[in-house]
């Protein structure tokens, strides 16, 4: 599953690889990689893959969940469909609570103690998500994961995650799509080589590119 998700975006440059001219991204961090996983919604298949994916996951590692909440907004299609697959209910978790109206950050229906899993297409720091985590928690959820698409596995994503004691899956992830974009011609080993460089330690991999 891994390897065909990987393959997934890669075909559809959903995820782009650019080892000799970085991406600069909304952080101003230089990254060989770009991620853009909202692509996959517009392809059946792979859209379905996807769902089926995360259902079977959360199926076997939280067989107790009771809600599906999907992060806003590249969680929440795949949220949806994961949701009527396991036929549970469905939330979503805004970044921010809304600035009118009732002023509520969590749409839908969340019961008291609700076991909830959180859906997010990319991990990279997993800043947003464990945010979004936390607005489920102080509504009462109990939030027993986050699955998601692709993960970059940056230690200091990693860390997070451990600092909070909450477990993080994904479908696919770095070294797997490093993997399979060597085999299937993507990239070259020495290119693999940069690439592996990065995830170390991407501050220091980006400074040489400073002006």
């Amino acid at each position: 599953m891994a390897h065909q998700i990987a393959a997934d975006l890669l075909r559809i440059k959903a995820v782009t690889l650019s080892p000799q001219q970085p991406f600069t991204w909304a952080s101003g961090l230089k990254s060989p990689i770009y991620t853009d996983n909202r692509l996959t919604i517009s392809y059946p298949a792979i859209r379905q893959r996807i769902a089926q994916g995360l259902a079977t996951m959360i199926q076997q590692l939280y067989p107790q969940v009771d809600v599906i909440a999907g992060t806003a907004t590249a969680g929440i299609p795949h949220a949806a469909i994961v949701a009527s697959l396991l036929d549970l209910p469905l939330i979503y978790i805004r970044s921010q609570p809304k600035d009118h109206g009732q002023g509520r950050q969590i749409e839908g229906h969340l019961a008291a103690n609700s076991k909830a899993v959180v859906i997010d297409d990319l991990i990279s720091t997993g800043g947003s998500v464990l945010q979004a985590v936390q607005a489920a928690q102080r509504e009462g959820a109990q939030v027993l994961g986050v699955v998601g698409i692709f993960s970059y596995q940056l230690p200091v994503g990693q860390a997070n995650f451990v600092g909070v004691d909450l477990p993080c899956t994904t479908l696919t992830n770095y070294t797997s799509l490093i993997e399979t974009a060597v085999d299937q011609g993507y990239i070259s080993a020495q290119d693999r080589e940069i690439l592996q460089q990065w995830r170390q330690d991407p501050q220091a991999w980006g400074a040489q590119f400073a002006n």
